[in-house]
């Protein structure tokens, strides 16, 4: 089999890490209180890592000479693959941590079936990935619950970020042609029993923040295609401005 399948999987995979951990960094400095912001930039830290490794395997796939910090920095927006969500704008904390924990909730179960892949490469990622974001998991789902259980504040911060953010979550559940072609190679898992796992943590940490699931709707798809929104051109400015100015500058 060849192996652009498994190239673009770590290319979808390394692609959510690198930005979703660009956007989470945008709050050093700027959470509300300390704890939060240590918090917030040791995640964004843990997919930087991540990223380094699904960019690293792409690279080496790929076999075109490129190295992950190329694939990162020197790529133009069509040529990412990472879902919608991760490129959607951080708003308020509220926002960012319900975006964090819809992630997290599918990250978890995805690196699980990961851990099974039939390349060896592919399963030793996945296992070093999920000791870090079992503990985003954890975390995530707990701010969720106490902020959406909180004070009315809160709890209307949290619902209102929950129905914006909705209709990115699919995305993450419905299989494309490359991930059935994945699948069929056993390189990942059947979307399916991920889809399953993500509904029972999300319907189960919802009713816990006494947040209402929206109903079942639009969702937007094509990050996994290289199809974006405006925010990624943003993001991707502020992320390549060093190393496209000065492409062969070394430390």
């Amino acid at each position: 089999m060849s192996d652009l399948p498994l190239f673009d999987l770590c290319l979808r995979m390394g692609d959510t890490c690198l930005v979703l951990a660009q956007r989470t960094s945008e709050w050093i400095g700027h959470a509300p209180v300390l704890e939060e912001d240590i918090g917030l930039a040791n995640i964004a830290l843990d997919l930087v890592g991540q990223t380094q490794l699904w960019l690293g395997l792409a690279a080496e796939v790929e076999g075109k000479g490129r190295s992950a910090d190329e694939l990162a920095y020197r790529r133009d927006q069509g040529a990412y693959r990472n879902l919608l969500i991760a490129e959607r704008p951080n708003g308020d904390f509220g926002h960012t941590l319900m975006r964090q924990y819809l992630f997290d909730a599918w990250h978890y179960p995805m690196l699980q079936g990961l851990t099974a892949s039939s390349d060896s490469r592919v399963a030793g990622i996945a296992e070093k990935a999920l000791k870090e974001v079992s503990y985003h998991i954890a975390r995530s789902a707990d701010l969720v619950i106490s902020l959406g259980d909180g004070t009315p504040e809160s709890h209307a911060r949290m619902q209102a970020a929950l129905n914006d953010l909705w209709p990115y979550t699919g995305e993450m559940l419905i299989a494309d042609e490359v991930d059935a072609a994945l699948c069929e190679a056993g390189l990942a898992p059947d979307l399916e029993p991920v889809a399953a796992a993500w509904h029972a943590h999300v319907e189960a940490t919802l009713t816990q923040a006494t947040l209402a699931k929206p109903a079942s709707g639009y969702m937007h798809k094509g990050g996994k295609r290289g199809l974006h929104s405006e925010h990624l051109g943003y993001i991707l400015a502020e992320m390549q401005f060093l190393q496209r100015a000065y492409p062969t500058a070394t430390w």
